[in-house]
């Protein structure tokens, strides 16, 4: 049975100061604990910045990364003035997330191993994709696709370009609000959550792009149920 795999990697985390990665690690935390509730998901956090989660349901993936995408955009850090130009770079885009769709041939969570090539996959992209040095970061996308199926591959990398491009850009305010809608909150109980009016929080989901998000998280629902 194929499972959905995520690994991701913190954007500029070892430039945060002291203050700031605990404030990380602590959302990471709340963030583990609502995809165990909400998805049976097995999360971890490797080393202080680097994200694995198997999804039990892989056509519940690419929901499970955006939450991942919005949750850690949503945080709230101190501006750093030594490292502020890398700061910068975490608050535009957070993590950097590879999704892998494939087998596992050992999967314990008692004994933690996860072990199979979706995890090999999605590993292995997101070192790929690593231009990070002490010195400099560039960041072209954040958000990938990877199964042994390269028409499949095809068909998701159009749509994860464009997703990208949305997350990337959006702000921490509408990043919580995209947070809380994808785990199935209507506007009324975000905006009470957030103690804001519902037309506040129906234009930071707007300006988000909730709707062509909405679709997407639908799209890949269906491909992958299907498949």
């Amino acid at each position: 049975m194929k499972k959905g795999v995520i690994s991701g990697d913190i954007v500029a985390f070892t430039s945060l100061s002291k203050k700031n990665k605990e404030l990380v690690e602590m959302h990471i935390q709340e963030l583990l604990e609502a995809l165990r509730t909400n998805f049976g998901c097995y999360a971890r956090l490797v080393k202080g910045d680097y994200l694995e989660c198997v999804v039990p349901r892989p056509e519940e993936t690419l929901k499970v990364a955006l939450l991942i995408k919005s949750k850690i955009k949503s945080i709230p850090i101190l501006r750093d003035k030594e490292n502020d130009h890398r700061t910068s770079y975490f608050e535009n885009y957070g993590i950097r997330l590879a999704i892998g769709y494939g087998s596992l041939q050992r999967f314990d969570t008692e004994k933690g191993i996860i072990d199979g090539e979706a995890i090999y996959m999605s590993g292995r992209k997101i070192n790929e994709e690593d231009t990070h040095t002490m010195d400099r970061i560039s960041i072209k996308n954040t958000l990938f696709f990877v199964s042994k199926d390269e028409n499949l591959n095809e068909s998701m990398e159009p749509m994860l370009l464009l997703l990208d491009f949305l997350m990337n850009k959006t702000t921490a305010k509408q990043s919580q609000v995209l947070y809380y809608k994808l785990l199935g909150n209507n506007e009324e109980a975000i905006a009470k959550k957030l103690g804001v009016s519902q037309p506040a929080i129906n234009q930071h989901s707007n300006g988000a792009g909730w709707n062509a998000i909405e679709h997407a998280v639908q799209y890949f629902h269906k491909t992958l149920k299907n498949q």
